[in-house]
């Protein structure tokens, strides 16, 4: 309820007040774009389908709120998802190089909107995090998330104490929105804290797998784990929360806020119940603010790294508690890993700003 009345908020709020983040503006270099377009594809076909669901369905993120000064709907970010395959398909039945990673040709085709951050915002957050307390004026914040790759018990031991709950079983027959209306719910009961301390009983909610402390940190915050137990391997996803906010001030280990899982059977990103979820993929996904930017925006990023720069492309498929009212930052999926050691080996080129555009199909001109 309360991010319906968020978005219903902002519906009516000035777009004055986007007026300073955001800017029509071509970019200035003609850099080399590297992007996996057919993983674009993917990722752009399962968001469409998503948004064809219609506003009613999931009015928080089918919009275009702080872009529709620009002309920007949801219809024409569809269209631009739309169009990211077409040509993705075309190129590939030609057998040719992708269109897409051709400069000149998204120049051609697509407008432009340059995205700087608000960095008053970040200010709020920035004691003792320095790369918010440097946040550059005309670059966001770039954080990383993975998939984190877990071992896992079907029983519990001293290695594999903690369970990944599965939806308590007194809501396994509501849809998202009767639960919703019922807050004596066992999932509206507990914080993370006391179900850490004291685990649910097997007649609440059905334990999925049994993890590490560490397993399980990495499973709440990034969303997804991918648990090799007993020989085999197995995808879980969050699948509802017990509606604490994420608390930006506190660690991960302190929060409060908790996600009961579900098997899947893919990487998934946004949506507002597990029955129908975003499937993404690495390196063109990125998540953030929904709620003010929309679902399925295409990114340009620039990426600046020691030795040269390059551009890549993205949708913005994805958003967290961290991303409420956070217009100075994305996260960009960066892959599969066991842990932070192995991921931040993978990962350290990766540069802590970018420059981004959205981007959007340009509209055919009347005859």
């Amino acid at each position: 309820m309360y991010q319906l009345f968020f978005v219903l908020v902002l519906l009516f709020f000035s777009v004055s007040s986007f007026a300073r983040l955001f800017e029509p503006q071509l970019p200035t270099q003609a850099l080399t774009i590297n992007t996996n377009t057919e993983k674009l594809c993917q990722v752009a076909a399962s968001t469409s389908a998503y948004l064809q669901r219609g506003f009613e369905y999931d009015p928080n993120v089918n919009h275009a709120n702080a872009l529709k000064q620009f002309g920007v709907s949801s219809d024409r970010i569809k269209a631009t998802l739309n169009f990211i395959c077409q040509i993705t398909q075309e190129d590939k039945a030609r057998n040719q190089a992708s269109r897409l990673n051709s400069f000149a040709f998204i120049e051609q085709h697509f407008e432009f909107i340059r995205w700087y951050p608000d960095g008053e915002n970040a200010q709020r957050f920035a004691a003792k995090k320095p790369l918010l307390a440097n946040l550059p004026n005309d670059r966001l914040l770039m954080t990383k998330y993975y998939v984190h790759l877990a071992k896992g018990h079907s029983t519990p031991s001293v290695d594999f104490p903690h369970a990944l709950y599965a939806l308590p079983f007194d809501e396994s027959d509501l849809t998202l929105e009767q639960a919703n209306e019922q807050p004596g719910l066992t999932r509206f009961q507990f914080g993370k804290q006391a179900i850490l301390q004291q685990p649910l009983s097997a007649d609440i909610a059905k334990p999925l797998v049994y993890l590490s402390r560490s397993d399980l940190e990495s499973a709440l915050l990034q969303g997804t784990v991918v648990v090799d137990s007993d020989k085999t391997q197995t995808v879980y996803n969050v699948h509802r929360n017990n509606a604490i906010a994420y608390d930006r001030n506190l660690k991960p280990e302190q929060q409060q806020r908790y996600w009961y899982f579900k098997q899947v059977e893919g990487i998934l990103g946004y949506g507002k119940d597990a029955e129908f979820k975003i499937t993404v993929q690495p390196e063109v996904t990125f998540a953030g603010d929904l709620y003010q930017l929309g679902l399925g925006n295409l990114l340009l990023s620039q990426f600046n790294f020691k030795q040269h720069q390059e551009y890549r492309l993205g949708i913005l498929a994805d958003t967290g508690g961290a991303f409420d009212d956070n217009l100075y930052q994305l996260d960009y999926l960066a892959g599969s890993y066991h842990g932070f050691a192995e991921y931040a080996a993978a990962n350290r080129h990766l540069p802590d700003y970018i420059n981004v555009w959205f981007m959007v199909l340009k509209q055919p001109q009347p005859q």
